[in-house]
């Protein structure tokens, strides 16, 4: 069996995201007509209210449903690192509504505690649908929260938590309704507080979670650490800097500055990054793109160098018209080829003549060097090579 590309394991989180969420839309739409039945036929409004809670976690399930499939969708030209975001806003969304939700029990809560004779008999199937409908939502919310952990998406996630907002409210609704039944009316307006106290905090967290990838938060520095290992001892590397991540939905993006040998070819520096980005995601499989940036130094400790140094045109122009003396005067100096390796604020050239180069010229040349360097600041070394012939 061949195995599977990163299209195909994005297709396959895809269907199986839908497939939670689709069980979570047919137990919540059950729950719904059930609670509303029979919380009309006893009487029970708190039971009604619940049910209209559940009513608007369908609403956050097709909301899921929604970003879970554009998420998945591939980069294009105004996504081009794709639309995984589009879960990290469902999920800031979901954190804001199970905020309201607690919010709104610690203040109904309240109310209710200032009306304790305002209290409606209940019939007993009351109690047995408040527990079932209990019973129902936490089986639900474990089960979806462990698809999430699984799949690593936090949209699962949250939409767990909601599913056991939801578990809290109906244990909300389960114990007023005993506590009603046993003489004890005060305990749905106590344990409302509590519980409503309880999905104030899950909701925050999941909120702050989102706006922390939104603003681009980057990894623990225990992950940090690791990771940075992990490119330290990739062959070929001499140092690195100015590494930086962020979150985008399950996924983390990565751009370091790798440092290597200064006097390597340009090939053999793109083989180290490309060795760098096989590495990092052999090691760390969140990390989905890693993006590296080939130094010959460290960017952060070197000194500035002012003035920009010369392009290799200007370079060649004036070493033209150096070694142009000696080639006025004898004709045997022209350089085939030219090395150039740009340092801290200065440039190193190595200067390779054709065979018939006479070594005498190359002597004068040499001695005349010396001085003109001390003329041009911006040259550290001028080194003259005569190629062998072929």
């Amino acid at each position: 069996m061949p195995p599977l590309t990163s299209g195909d394991e994005s297709a396959t989180r895809t269907r199986a995201i839908r497939r939670v969420t689709l069980v979570a839309i047919a137990a919540n739409s059950a729950l719904t007509l059930g609670q509303i039945a029979i919380g009309l036929f006893a009487h029970a409004f708190s039971l009604v209210a619940d049910a209209v809670h559940t009513l608007s976690d369908l609403i956050t399930d097709f909301m899921v449903l929604a970003a879970g499939r554009h998420g998945a969708d591939p980069a294009d030209l105004d996504h081009p690192y794709g639309h995984g975001r589009i879960e990290t806003a469902t999920s800031l969304l979901l954190g804001a509504s199970l905020a309201a939700v607690g919010i709104g029990f610690l203040w109904t809560s309240g109310i209710r505690l200032q009306h304790m004779d305002t209290q409606t008999p209940l019939h007993p199937a009351a109690l047995i649908m408040a527990l079932f409908t209990l019973a129902a939502k936490e089986t639900l919310s474990r089960f979806t929260l462990a698809a999430g952990r699984r799949l690593r998406a936090p949209l699962l996630e949250a939409n767990a938590w909601h599913a056991r907002s939801d578990a809290a409210s109906s244990l909300v609704v389960a114990i007023g309704i005993g506590g009603s039944l046993a003489g004890y009316p005060f305990l749905e307006p106590l344990a409302a507080a509590v519980v409503g106290f309880l999905i104030l905090r899950m909701g925050i967290r999941l909120g702050w979670n989102a706006v922390r990838e939104l603003i681009d938060t980057g990894l623990s520095p225990e992950e940090l650490a690791r990771l940075r290992q992990t490119i330290i001892e990739t062959p070929g590397v001499a140092g690195l800097h100015e590494l930086r991540t962020r979150h985008m939905a399950q996924h983390v993006l990565c751009d370091a500055h790798v440092q290597v040998d200064p006097r390597i070819t340009v090939s053999e520096g793109h083989y180290i990054s490309d060795s760098v980005a096989v590495a990092v995601r052999a090691a760390h499989p969140e990390v989905s793109e890693v993006l590296v940036h080939i130094d010959t130094e460290d960017d952060g400790q070197a000194a500035s160098g002012g003035e920009r140094l010369p392009p290799r045109a200007a370079v060649i122009a004036e070493l033209a018209a150096l070694i142009g003396e000696d080639d006025k005067n004898t004709g045997t100096l022209s350089f085939q080829r030219l090395q150039l390796h740009y340092f801290n604020c200065h440039i190193e050239a190595e200067v390779y003549f054709s065979p018939e180069a006479h070594p005498a010229c190359i002597d004068a040349l040499k001695q005349r060097t010396d001085a003109w360097l001390a003329t041009h600041p911006h040259y550290h070394k001028i080194t003259y090579y005569i190629l062998l012939a072929p």
